[in-house]
């Protein structure tokens, strides 16, 4: 089984760097879950299933504060985590 894997941010087809970070993935053999910042809410529910967060490239974030609690999260909890 493949670690599970969040991408935070809110995916936009037409930007090119959230079709490379899918393709890097999939690259990877893992999966592609992405997380809109809107819905990060509670990270300890929202977040508890993964085993590592990339905080996505190339966003404006709808909600700067869900990027932040993703990140926060992973900090104090040590989990994963690539930020760009």
């Amino acid at each position: 089984m493949s670690p599970r894997v969040a991408v935070i941010g809110d995916f936009d087809a037409a930007n090119r760097t959230h079709a490379f970070t899918n393709a890097a993935l999939h690259h990877l053999g893992l999966p592609v879950e992405w997380i809109p910042t809107r819905t990060v809410g509670r990270p300890e529910v929202t977040l508890a299933g993964y085993d590592g967060l990339f905080i996505s490239p190339g966003s404006p974030y709808v909600s700067m504060e869900g990027a932040l609690e993703a990140i926060r999260y992973a900090r104090e909890r040590g989990v994963p985590l690539v930020g760009t």
